[in-house]
């Protein structure tokens, strides 16, 4: 039995390229990120102070918070740029058809 369990997130077509949304799923936040056509889902609460991730830009590889421009690299969830000092958890995505899934842990 996986320790991940996908869950239907959004259509591709809500997503533009070099766009970011928040969805949640089993309720978490999750920020999905459109990233050149591939996609990306990291935890969508900014790890220095609550603010949503997806309402914030997308610089190069790395998405940046809205309220103090902390920056996190997508693809890793790393903390790229203070005041953030913890990464951001990322999970796996999974194209199925139009859909994407994003898995998350198990318990």
């Amino acid at each position: 039995m996986s320790d991940v369990t996908f869950h239907n997130a959004i259509k591709k077509d809500q997503l533009d390229e070099d766009e970011a949304i928040q969805v949640i799923i089993e309720g978490k936040e999750v920020a999905i990120i459109n990233l050149g056509g591939e996609f990306y889902a990291m935890d969508d609460i900014c790890s220095h102070a609550y603010a949503s991730m997806a309402d914030g830009y997308l610089e190069g590889e790395c998405l940046e918070c809205p309220l103090h421009g902390a920056q996190f690299n997508v693809k890793t969830g790393k903390a790229e740029t203070p005041p953030a000092t913890v990464d951001l958890a990322t999970y796996e995505v999974k194209i199925e058809g139009d859909d994407i899934l994003v898995g998350l842990p198990n318990g």
